[in-house]
């Protein structure tokens, strides 16, 4: 798997251990290195590494070995027991010539990186004094005897060390420093120096200031993004570099993968530290972590410039910035200009020619090639749209060289590919030759625009005509009178062409809207002259079944009459208001007339009844239910009765008295909705259970809800091609290795059966960004998984197309016709009438529009003209036709 994907994190972290328990510690050895080559190590890698290698060094030239590994681990992250691993190790060379030299060496680099660590310094602090401890019981006299005075001198110099070290981390605010303070009392035979103690006192209460940031670290869950943050803007107002330094590394422990805060660390180590060595070595770990991020790639080619690097270091760094692998074809933009930005900066105009200025004309062609070929390819797209590259090289060509010839070809080309029908392209280039060339050649590239622009013609018309106001012969003025007084008619007359054309589309679709209400119209006019034919009872149902939906609720699909249905005649009824009736039957004891009458009217009584109670602000809308659940009301009500006290459940029942899957629940007060939302997709008899809130869609039809997001989420990954066997759980384990997991949501139909996508939400679009990188193209349980940022499709509502009656068109007017879809699927058009629509594929997260061979909605007619009926001697023509 390597071999395919060097950069695979999790394979390089599996081999490892595998290796590990293997025992094969030469190729041990060399997956660490190179891992570590790809990325920065963690402390656990690290310390296990570290172990590995001491163990086996038993000769000096492993020991200097080891010493190396040490400086390479203390590099990545600010780690206290790589530091504490460090000094130890270093002790077992205490022997060697120079040995105790060598570990207080290490042990003053430890407190500079890691001393302030307010929970984890002190322990650098007391191996320290323990060392110095060791060494002064190995200088003290023997008991009864008396030292000489360089034994004399040597034991003070020890004592006045320890001192010295006591002293320096009381005057440091770390947890726990009065036991500190105790010990030097107890150890000191002289007693505390006042100032020491005003310098002990002055740390306490700084301490006690940072206390409350420490504890919500320690109570807090990983990554601690938002404690972290609040601890460094207090950091930064106190103005320690020091301690913000150290806060800053520590957060960078744990939160690797933020740019953010990367790009905020080594913005503050540039503007106030600026100490060539740190501030280098920051953004070179910054863009280790991050490489996909352009912003830390340009500011480590600024700091580099700054701190005088070499030229061939800073083009090495700008080399693997192209291949870190960009999610952008902007970001290719950003760090070709910030490179030839600083090649350009490099170069001497004074001289004529020099070997600075062919590198930055080579570069700059190099730039452009790779924008076309490289990006290009890969992104389907230049990134570079408006040229900029191009523009500036132009701008120097002109400014510094004084090439215009050459300023005027770059300029040539940007306007052939797409840009000159744009009027600030026209005017940047009139600019140019304004300021560097000569009034033939503004002339000319105004000519031009005139005739080329076609998004604001008045603007250019206009620039034109004041350079010749102020530059041109009478000639001049009449031809560019001339020319912009015909460049306008033309744009007005398109534009008119485009305002008339509008209209007559805009009054089509009213017409359409008419012939719609028509129709709807004639609809019910004939509903209701085959109503009047029925009995009096199945009229007053009917037309209470028509009334029912005054909460907004939308229109369901019409039930199928079952055989044996037809001698049953019920009117809907809500067991909200007075329980749910059994189908009435016609008897003999009353007429049905005057039971019709009896029963519409209980049924308005109550019906009015319960709409004096109703309230849409305080009612939630629930549907997708199954139809046979038995006695929903009292299903939904203990269902909902966590979410507060229930003033209503009322479900919805058709003429039969059968279940329809969706019902009303009405609460209290306007908190028990808010929690009721939340319950919305949960699985209620095996089917996510839909809840929303109630509106009136005769007030409000435009109002649909989703509750998820249609546009780009840098933040959340779309993973397709699951196995439908998979859980929350597996998906969890699955993703958790590249950062926070905040959300998965597995996407399933109405039915509740998964449809093999999800979508996982991280913390930050930098852990979304290299799940990506790392996830995309694994298998999981057989399967290959495709991994992206998510990009949701857009769910646009469009006016359904008007469904005719008329048999002699014979053309589908939705996809299944008017009442859903069928039980077969078996198309009874003719194959000759088929129309084959162009294919216009657009794939977006789950989707996939307009595939070839998917049936596809007929699109309304160009005309006007009605369709011409088929005869049957038509029909039996075309059918036979092959």
């Amino acid at each position: 798997q390597l071999s395919i994907n060097a950069f695979d994190y999790n394979c390089h972290v599996d081999l490892i251990k595998l290796l590990r328990q293997e025992g094969e510690l030469g190729r041990l050895r060399r997956a660490r290195q190179k891992m570590s080559e790809l990325f920065p190590l963690t402390e656990e890698i690290w310390l296990d590494w570290l172990k590995d290698e001491i163990r086996m060094a038993e000769e000096e030239c492993a020991r200097e070995r080891t010493y190396e590994l040490f400086e390479k681990a203390v590099k990545d992250y600010i780690c206290p027991e790589i530091w504490l691993e460090y000094a130890q190790y270093s002790i077992g060379g205490i022997g060697t010539q120079g040995g105790i030299d060598k570990v207080r060496e290490i042990f003053e680099r430890a407190l500079t990186a890691v001393g302030l660590h307010m929970t984890k310094g002190a322990a650098v602090w007391e191996a320290y004094r323990e060392f110095e401890n060791a060494i002064l019981g190995t200088i003290q006299p023997a008991p009864g005897t008396v030292p000489t005075p360089e034994q004399q001198e040597l034991l003070n110099t020890q004592l006045e060390r320890i001192h010295t070290l006591f002293r320096r981390q009381l005057a440091i605010p770390l947890l726990e420093m009065e036991a500190t303070y105790a010990e030097y009392e107890e150890w000191s035979d002289k007693g505390i120096a006042s100032t020491v103690s005003q310098l002990y006192k002055k740390a306490l209460q700084q301490m006690e200031k940072s206390k409350p940031y420490e504890e919500a670290l320690l109570v807090a869950e990983p990554p601690k993004l938002a404690e972290y943050q609040a601890y460094i803007d207090y950091e930064l107002k106190a103005g320690d570099p020091a301690r913000i330094q150290i806060i800053f590394e520590r957060t960078l422990a744990e939160n690797c993968l933020v740019p953010d805060m990367w790009a905020k660390y080594t913005k503050y180590l540039d503007r106030q530290l600026k100490m060539k060595e740190l501030v280098l070595s920051s953004h070179e770990r910054a863009v280790r972590n991050c490489p996909w991020t352009v912003g830390l790639w340009k500011s480590y080619l600024l700091a580099l410039e700054r701190h005088g690097a070499e030229h061939q270091t800073v083009s090495e760094i700008f080399e693997k910035a192209l291949n870190a692998g960009f999610i952008q074809a902007t970001d290719y933009v950003d760090i070709w200009q910030a490179y030839l930005d600083y090649l350009r900066r490099r170069v001497d105009f004074s001289k004529e020619s020099s070997r600075e200025l062919e590198e930055l004309r080579t570069t700059f062609t190099r730039a452009l090639d790779y924008m076309k070929q490289d990006v290009e390819e890969r992104f389907s797209e230049s990134g570079d749209p408006s040229c900029t590259i191009m523009q500036n090289w132009a701008r120097i060509e002109a400014l510094h060289c004084k090439n215009m010839q050459k300023a005027r070809e770059l300029w040539d080309s940007i306007m052939t590919k797409g840009n000159a029908k744009y009027a600030n392209m026209w005017l940047e280039y009139y600019n140019l030759e304004r300021s560097y060339g000569d009034h033939l050649h503004c002339r000319k590239a105004l000519h031009r625009a005139v005739q080329c622009t076609s998004d604001y013609p008045e603007h250019v018309c206009e620039v034109l005509l004041a350079f010749e106001r102020v530059e041109g012969t009478l000639e001049d003025w009449d031809t560019a009178v001339q020319k912009t007084e015909t460049k306008l008619n033309r744009v007005n007359e398109q534009r008119a062409k485009v305002a008339e054309k509008e209209a007559l589309l805009a009054k089509q679709e009213e017409e359409k809207a008419e012939q719609r209400r028509k129709s709807k119209a004639e609809k019910k006019s004939q509903k209701k002259t085959q109503k009047s034919g029925r009995t009096g009872e199945k009229r007053k149902a009917e037309e209470e079944e028509e009334d029912e939906d005054e909460w907004g609720e939308e229109s369901e699909q019409p039930m199928k009459k079952h055989k044996g249905d037809a001698g049953e005649e019920a009117m809907e009824t809500e067991p909200g208001v007075f329980g749910r009736k059994a189908p009435f039957t016609k008897t003999a004891e009353l007429p049905a007339a005057r039971k019709a009458r009896l029963a519409a009217a209980a049924a308005k009584q109550a019906q009015q009844a319960s709409q004096d109670k109703r309230n849409n602000n305080l009612s939630v809308f629930v549907s997708n239910l199954v139809f046979s659940m038995e006695d929903p009301e009292k299903k939904l009500k203990d269902f909902f009765q966590s979410c507060g006290t229930i003033e209503e459940v009322r479900p919805i029942y058709n003429t039969r008295g059968i279940f329809r899957g969706y019902c009303y629940v009405q609460f209290e007060d306007q908190k028990s909705v808010a929690e009721a939302l939340k319950l919305d997709r949960q699985e209620m008899d095996g089917r996510p259970m839909f809840v929303s809130p109630c509106v009136d869609k005769t007030k409000n039809p435009d109002f649909k809800v989703f509750k998820y997001s249609t546009s780009l989420e840098k933040h959340k990954i779309f993973i397709s091609g699951l196995p439908f066997s998979c859980t929350k759980e597996q998906l969890q384990e699955l993703c958790k290795d590249h950062g926070s997991i905040k959300d998965i949501r597995l996407v399933t139909n109405r039915s509740g059966k998964p449809k093999g996508l999800a979508y996982v939400e991280y913390e930050n679009e930098g852990q979304a960004s290299d799940a990506v990188l790392k996830m995309d193209g694994i298998v999981f349980e057989d399967q290959t998984l495709k991994v992206a940022i998510s990009n949701p499709p857009r769910r646009n509502v469009t006016d359904k197309p008007e469904y005719s009656r008329s048999l002699g068109s014979m053309m589908p007017r939705q996809l299944y016709g008017a009442r859903g879809k069928g039980r077969t699927q078996l198309s009874l058009l003719p194959r000759a009438l088929h129309r084959q629509p162009a294919s216009d594929v657009k794939a977006e997260n789950g989707t996939l529009r307009d595939q070839p061979g998917a049936p596809v909605p007929e699109q309304p007619a160009a005309s006007g003209a009605p369709p011409k009926s088929l005869s049957n001697a038509d029909f039996a023509r075309l059918l036979m036709k092959k």
